[in-house]
């Protein structure tokens, strides 16, 4: 059994408009179980694009990708809509908790929308995530209610609900302060500590990445450390 979780072998995107632009040329890398990695580059480097291919979202590129052996290029849309709910978790520079639901709620729904588990388990599953994130008394109170690192904290939660192969962050600490940005940190490194949960964070933060078990640093498309 290999204990590589993600791999790229020579993607390469270009966008059209209305000439054929190159955007990410070449990539190939792998991610091992409980890496913790990040991606960093100026803007406009193709950073954010290759999270998109490597979170299935975007699948208009040439090349295969990997996630735990199998190989997810030749995909359906709903094939991929179930990879991506039960082996990929997400953490965005926003939130995106839903204001008329619960943090609790919030946290489940990822798993209500897998089916793996009844309703009341998945509430317990992720009643355990808050308190693996130190928020497990916010559990009942509206998203509304709580502050932005809080709110971060719930996402991640929420990210974790439904045990995922790999957690893919997309600028997680870009709308925090240093305090909560070395709180989310510390979160991250716990995760991949403790539960050997794999990480691969696309950060401008520096000071992020240079935490981080392994950088990827990206130029005009391609990979160049």
């Amino acid at each position: 059994m290999s204990n590589t979780i993600l791999e790229a072998k020579l993607i390469n995107k270009s966008f059209y408009d209305p000439i054929n632009i190159p955007v990410l040329k070449d990539i190939s890398f792998k991610i091992d179980k409980g890496d913790f990695v990040s991606v960093i580059g100026k803007s406009g480097c193709g950073k954010s694009t290759l999270l998109y291919i490597l979170s299935t979202m975007d699948t208009d590129y040439q090349g295969e990708l990997f996630l735990d052996d199998l190989l997810i290029s030749n995909k359906t849309e709903a094939e991929l809509a179930k990879i991506r709910n039960e082996k990929i978790g997400f953490v965005f520079q926003f939130h995106y908790l839903i204001n008329e639901f619960s943090v609790l709620r919030n946290v489940m729904l990822p798993g209500l929308k897998l089916g793996k588990y009844s309703e009341k388990e998945i509430e317990h599953r992720a009643y355990e995530k808050l308190k693996t994130l130190g928020i497990e008394t916010q559990a009942l109170k509206m998203p509304n209610q709580l502050s932005g690192g809080q709110k971060q904290r719930v996402a991640i939660a929420r990210a974790l609900i439904n045990d995922p192969d790999i957690i893919m962050g997309d600028e997680p600490t870009g709308n925090l302060d240093t305090k909560n940005s070395d709180i989310v940190f510390d979160i991250f490194q716990q995760l991949t500590i403790e539960f050997k949960q794999t990480m691969l964070i696309v950060t401008h933060d520096t000071e992020f990445a240079k935490k981080t078990k392994r950088i990827i640093e990206m130029e005009d498309g391609r990979i160049i450390s």
